[in-house]
């Protein structure tokens, strides 16, 4: 059954593939392009039951395919897919699907390179694109600029696209039981330049247009409204082999087709493609699929579930020590830095007992990593099922639980406070519900179970405005949010999410590091005279002086953070510089005058308690992801902060290369990265598997807690 949302939605597939192509001097024939689109189009037919008109079909047997012959003769005559005839079929289908419809499209066969025919829009580079059949001495191929206007005018319409091609941008010659869909040269030849898609003006504008301001990661630019899945980056090769020594298929869709045949539960792409690249890895390591758009929504479908960022395992070894995961030095790992694996297309990571093991990193490479299997005398858990390619595997970097939960508290009647009037009593239940149900497909924040503790309680206060509670009522929450208000119950979980962060950044720690020791920091009053007990700091009014000492042989980079009463937290500069930390240098002393403790205008309490949080990092880490506005005013663009910090980051980078020195990008920056999300997003990266942190770990943080009377 096709994952659909719309019962009156159909779905159409166009399936494209080349065995045999006529003579030419780049492109030999293939042997399991044509019988990967015989396996996907049975997979359509008989598992998801789409009609056989509703799917169109151009193929090219080598000829002595004859059994294959025999079974297309059963069939509709089929349409050999030559140039001509691969644009009319996008066209159709295009004029036939109407918005909202699904619309799949799965090419295998080569894909090559070619000297440009659009020099004007691409003055130093090549067109890549897929390679009809009657691609001769002369023909032509379809272009990575034809493809991109063919989608467009898909997606224009409103229609779900999705495209897989199992083919490569470039390769090497035909060897062995291996085949690579490709060439490893361009082809410089003289082609026309006469497009049968349309006039070579509006190729190149909506070329422009699709690509202004956008990541060109493969030959398709980024659209709404549609998923590519690709064989292989566009330096890389994309296999066909021999599968357990007898039929011949693509990786790509031979292991798509597996995935999905062997899947107990419904697969977004990204789950799809996590297993995918991993079986593919584990055979071909200089083949990595890629994955664009909308990874999200479930296959052959147009629904979309929430999903979190997870590493995965690509190898494991046939003893079940040893892994190799997706991510490496260029994602901030380091050795020692630990993880849990679930099983394969777990959704839910809140539950603990799913975890199938705990493993440790050994070896970082670029952009993988060798993990070992942790068992309980190495401080890991018994191994509870199989490790295989594609299992997510979840960072355990910091002892912190970003999930909260919420309880929702019916009162009685009454007059007492913590009781309402009769008529709210009658309205209390609707209200709560109307919270319940914005909270669905929310990551942050939860409702309890049964034998859980909540972290937050939402009720309904005497003046028919929502409450919510941490121990006791929140005061300072304006505007209130009234009952009666449409809008209001979308505002309470936005404030729920708020809360969430906020008490995630605050546990934000890691005692047990080394890096703790090295540290020296104290708060001095105005006369730069230590408060006698740096545990109860009290003020009522004036400035004070924060002294920070570097005691480690090199330097450490550190970040301070200002939790307010208010529910912000805003990152300080230091010494007027706006960058995501400061270097500061071995034995340096770092004094910070004139900070100023004030209670915030507005609340009600007697006193107030606000933090400063030092973040100590050996490496680099974004901190002003962590920032949020008080939590009665509008959630800031955290566009733009991603945006300079990036730029901040490359030149960082930059600066390293120019003075020879190795980079160093922490792990805890993933997890900066998590909380600081958007504050409507759920969290990436669950800490539901809680570890003891390693010592080795190369980040700390210093708290330092000050309570601030009010004069009213």
């Amino acid at each position: 059954m096709v994952n659909i949302a719309n019962p009156g939605t159909k779905f159409y597939a166009l399936l494209i593939g080349i065995n045999y192509y006529e003579p030419n001097p780049y492109y030999e024939s293939l042997k399991g392009a044509v019988r990967d689109i015989d396996l996907v189009d049975t997979y359509l037919r008989d598992t998801l039951n789409i009609p056989q008109e509703q799917i169109t079909r151009l193929t090219s047997p080598i000829e002595e395919e004859s059994n294959l012959q025999a079974i297309r003769a059963k069939r509709q005559e089929e349409i050999l897919p030559s140039y001509e005839n691969i644009v009319k079929a996008f066209d159709e289908l295009t004029q036939k699907a109407k918005p909202g419809d699904l619309v799949y499209i799965h090419y295998s066969g080569h894909g090559g390179q070619a000297k440009t025919i659009f020099p004007e829009i691409k003055p130093d580079k090549q067109d890549e694109g897929i390679v009809p059949r009657d691609i001769g001495e002369s023909g032509r191929y379809l272009r990575d600029v034809e493809i991109a206007t063919l989608l467009k005018r898909m997606t224009d319409k409103g229609l779900i696209v999705s495209v897989v091609f199992d083919s490569c941008h470039s390769g090497g010659a035909t060897r062995g039981d291996y085949a690579i869909r490709g060439i490893a040269e361009v082809d410089n030849s003289e082609r026309t330049e006469q497009s049968l898609v349309a006039a070579k003006d509006e190729l190149m504008n909506n070329w422009k247009q699709l690509t202004t301001g956008h990541s060109m990661d493969g030959w398709l630019p980024n659209q709404k409204n549609y998923v590519f899945l690709a064989a292989c980056r566009p330096s890389e090769s994309a296999y066909e082999y021999a599968i357990h020594g007898k039929e011949r298929h693509g990786a790509l869709t031979y292991w798509m087709i597996d995935t999905l045949r062997n899947s107990t539960s419904e697969l977004t792409y990204q789950s799809l493609y996590s297993r995918v690249k991993g079986m593919i890895q584990s055979k071909f390591s200089n083949q990595l699929p890629m994955l664009l758009g909308e990874g999200d929504r479930l296959v052959f479908g147009d629904k979309t579930v929430s999903t979190y960022y997870t590493v995965n395992l690509i190898k494991v070894n046939t003893e079940q020590t040893e892994v190799t995961l997706d991510a490496g030095a260029a994602q901030g790992l380091t050795t020692g830095t630990q993880f849990a694996i679930y099983p394969f297309n777990t959704r839910d990571f809140a539950n603990k007992e799913q975890v199938l093991a705990a493993v440790e990193i050994t070896k970082v490479q670029g952009s993988t990593s060798i993990a070992k299997v942790l068992l309980p005398g190495d401080g890991g858990i018994e191994v509870k099922g199989k490790l295989e390619p594609g299992c997510p595997a979840l960072i355990l970097a910091a002892p912190i639980n970003l999930i909260r939960r919420v309880r929702f508290y019916l009162k009685e009647a009454g007059e007492q406070e913590h009781q309402l009037p009769p008529d709210l009593v009658q309205k209390q239940e609707t209200a709560l519900q109307a919270v319940r149900d914005a909270l669905a497909d929310n990551g942050w924040v939860v409702e309890v179970k049964e034998g859980e503790e909540g972290d937050y309680q939402v009720a309904v206060g005497r003046e028919g405005e929502y409450e919510i509670c941490i121990g006791m009522p929140l005061k300072n929450l304006r505007p209130p949010l009234m009952i009666d208000d449409a809008a209001a119950p979308e505002i309470v979980v936005k404030r729920l999410v708020h809360l969430a962060k906020y008490q995630a950044t605050a546990e934000l720690d890691n005692p047990n590091s080394k890096l703790s020791q090295y540290l020296e920091y104290e708060l001095l009053d105005q006369n730069k005279q230590p408060f006698p007990d740096q545990n109860n700091i009290v003020l009522e009014s004036g400035t004070v002086c924060l002294r920070l000492k570097n005691n480690y042989f090199r330097s450490l980079n550190i970040a301070i953070l200002d939790l307010e009463p208010t529910w912000g937290i805003f990152q300080i500069d230091i010494e007027d510089i706006d960058a995501p930390f400061y270097e500061l240098a071995s034995g340096e002393v770092l004094e910070l005058d004139d900070f100023e403790f004030k209670a915030p205008e507005g609340v009600v309490y007697e006193q107030a308690k606000e933090t400063l949080k030092v973040f100590v990092v050996k490496g680099l880490a974004n901190f002003k992801w962590l920032t949020l506005p008080p939590l009665d005013e509008e959630q800031q663009d955290r566009g733009y902060i991603k945006r300079e910090l990036d730029k901040k980051k490359e030149e960082l980078i930059e600066i390293g290369v120019q003075r020879g020195e190795e980079l160093e990008i922490n792990p805890l920056d993933k997890l900066l990265t998590t909380i600081g999300a958007e504050i409507n997003e759920p969290p990436k990266i669950n800490r539901s598997f809680r570890r003891k942190p390693n010592s080795n770990t190369e980040w700390t943080s210093k708290e330092i807690q000050v309570t601030v009377k009010t004069t009213n």
